[in-house]
């Protein structure tokens, strides 16, 4: 039975069962395979012939993790990495070159940053960055080298949108690569291939695994993009784990009732919060005061899990907020069925000057709420008695 529904796909596409008949795919914790003779081996190998060589190219787990990411995103083809940011260095590593040029939103993920500026820079790869909130200016950026245009919307943590129907037009005039950063949303909410992105990439520790359980990342796209991710990641090694996969593909199954209920719940602690006389700024996609939420509501599915809010006073002030809370974790990471708190300028964000982070809207009051799936009046609870 063949079916279009997100939440039918992920739960029932699966590796085809062995000789024992399992209900649920086993774990292949093998690092080789066996050839059934030499000549097996060399077409193997020649890539004459489809099947699993090592572990490091491929395995039964990540295989069926990336067949279920493949249809439920709208992508041809995929390699799983062993994190999101090896995700995104693979990614940028296969296309690349030094005197090539990137044009990057400037609001991205600490360590994205880090790779742009003190990894890729050294190895002759320029970029320049451009505002979510200014689409206007990206084209004057694109030159002659420009290869690709990377993006994370919503962004990390600020939560700012830009149109990716825009951005697909723009990369198709002029010849160029979209990538598209698209962890915060999951396929569930946002398939940015549907609107031009060559390549969408998911850390899938977060909302994939969702549990805070294992680390896992995934690129999409087409198969000839993915042959030279593969041919890159072949050699570079960035391989998931095949425990981690299979941790992975079974948490895809309850992926779209988890996003229903994350993104429920903080809908209303963003609602909350937004009147909240201690709360100077609260950002989150599907609030009308979101200044791209018309955007958000055309590309998006649901608002996320993710609220940004800015904390009347300063970092004295964030810090007792978070100090005060009871059952919010105090934490770095994100989308794990437990609430979590994080203060970006002082952990993800922390080596970005503070320029840099003022440009990005992190302030010294900036706390990003990761909205769990506790009972939303325990959410609230815990988020006025640390307000008070």
């Amino acid at each position: 039975m063949k079916s279009e529904n997100f939440e039918t796909i992920a739960i029932r596409t699966q590796t085809e069962r062995s000789l024992h008949k399992e209900h649920s795919s086993p774990i292949y914790l093998t690092s080789s395979y066996k050839f059934e003779d030499a000549e097996e081996m060399r077409a193997l190998f020649a890539n004459e012939k489809e099947g699993n060589v090592y572990s490091r190219y491929s395995n039964p787990n990540t295989s069926e993790f990336i067949e279920k990411m493949c249809l439920l995103e709208g992508a041809e083809d995929g390699f799983a990495t062993a994190t999101g940011m090896a995700a995104i260095f693979t990614t940028f590593g296969a296309f690349l070159k030094n005197g090539d040029h990137l044009v990057s939103s400037r609001s991205v993920f600490g360590s994205t940053h880090q790779l742009l500026t003190n990894v890729f820079s050294n190895w002759g790869v320029t970029f320049d960055y451009a505002d979510l909130d200014k689409p206007q200016d990206w084209e004057a950026l694109i030159k002659p080298n420009t290869k690709m245009i990377f993006v994370e919307t919503p962004s990390n943590p600020g939560i700012d949108i830009i149109d990716l129907e825009f951005l697909g037009d723009l990369a198709k005039k002029h010849n160029v690569l979209l990538v598209v950063d698209n962890c915060f949303a999951t396929p569930y909410l946002q398939q940015p291939i549907k609107f031009g992105a060559h390549i969408s990439i998911h850390s899938a520790t977060k909302y994939i695994d969702g549990q805070g359980r294992v680390l896992g990342g995934v690129i999409l796209g087409t198969k000839d993009l993915i042959a030279d991710v593969i041919g890159f990641a072949r050699h570079s090694g960035p391989a998931l784990s095949p425990f981690n996969a299979w941790i992975l593909s079974k948490s895809l199954e309850t992926l779209a009732i988890r996003m229903d209920r994350h993104c429920e719940n903080a809908l209303k602690v963003a609602e909350y919060l937004e009147k909240h006389p201690k709360i100077k700024l609260v950002k989150y996609p599907f609030l009308p005061s979101h200044p791209q939420y018309n955007i958000a509501k055309k590309q998006m599915k649901q608002g996320g899990g993710i609220v940004t809010i800015v904390v009347e006073g300063g970092i004295d002030a964030a810090r007792k907020f978070m100090d005060s809370l009871q059952m919010f974790s105090i934490s770095a990471n994100l989308a794990d069925t437990r609430s979590i708190a994080t203060h970006p300028a002082t952990s993800t964000h922390s080596k970005l000057t503070e320029e840099q982070r003022n440009e990005v809207g992190i302030e010294q009051g900036s706390i990003r709420l990761s909205i769990g799936l506790e009972h939303i009046n325990d959410i609230l609870a815990d988020i006025e008695q640390a307000l008070a």
